[in-house]
């Protein structure tokens, strides 16, 4: 089974790992109900209320740009990189296949995972 986990924001620049394609994961997610009945997982690294634990292997990774377009990255970086805290990682995303810098001003990204349920 797939499922989607919804990285990034203030939690993922606190306190996020970087996340490469290949990765075995355990995500630490919210579960919100949207009103069409869909479900939203959200990493949390706080304990801001119920949560599931989502383990499984990164197929793929996207960044979610302005008006909800996305895009395929290499990998996600970690909070500090994004932050440009990180002396050993520059913050740049790449794009996947090419490695090129693919400049992008958010820090919001979609984690496919292939999980064992």
């Amino acid at each position: 089974m797939t499922v989607i986990v919804e990285v990034g924001g203030w939690e993922h620049e606190c306190c996020g790992p970087a996340i490469e394609r290949g990765d075995s994961v355990t995500f630490t997610c919210i579960r919100h109900l949207q009103p069409d009945g869909r479900v939203r997982l959200i990493e949390s690294h706080h304990d801001l209320g119920p949560s599931e634990r989502i383990q499984g292997r990164v197929l793929d990774i996207h960044i979610v740009e302005q008006a909800g377009a996305t895009r395929p990255v290499l990998r996600v970086l970690s909070g500090a990189a994004l932050c440009g805290s990180d002396p050993e990682d520059a913050g740049h995303l790449q794009a996947p296949g090419t490695g090129e810098v693919a400049p992008s001003d958010s820090t919001d990204f979609l984690i496919t995972v292939s999980t064992d349920r």
